[in-house]
C-alpha cells in the first residue's frame, strides 16, 4: 500500500514535494528548531534547521546526523536536544 500511496500521492502529508515533513518546531532562546523526517528503510536519520531572523532577514542552517533511531518521536525529541546544543555551541556563528 505505501507504495501505491506514494505514487498516487496519497497518505496526506502535508510537506511540499521533495520537502522533508516537520515532525516538530520549538523556539529556544529567539532561535525556531525544526525537527525533519528523515526516513532511512525502517529507521529515522537525525536531521532539522535551525532558524533565526538577523536584520530583517531570515538566516537557516540545516543539520543532519548519523544517528538512526526507530520512531519519528525518538528522532524528533533527539533534533531538539541536537538543535539547542548546536545553538548552545555557536550561537549567530552557525550562520556564517
Amino acid at each position: 500500500m505505501s507504495f501505491l500511496k506514494k505514487l498516487f500521492g496519497l497518505g496526506g502529508d502535508d510537506a511540499a514535494p521533495g520537502e522533508p515533513k516537520i515532525l516538530s518546531e520549538e523556539t529556544h532562546e529567539g532561535y525556531l528548531i525544526k525537527a525533519k523526517e528523515m526516513k532511512v528503510g525502517s529507521e529515522y536519520q537525525l536531521a532539522g534547521t535551525i532558524e533565526k531572523e538577523i536584520n530583517g532577514e531570515l538566516k537557516t542552517s540545516t543539520f543532519i546526523r548519523a544517528d538512526r533511531l526507530a520512531s519519528a518521536e525518538m528522532v524528533s525529541s533527539a533534533a531538539i536536544n541536537k538543535a539547542k546544543q548546536i545553538i548552545k555551541e555557536q550561537g549567530d556563528r552557525l550562520f556564517d
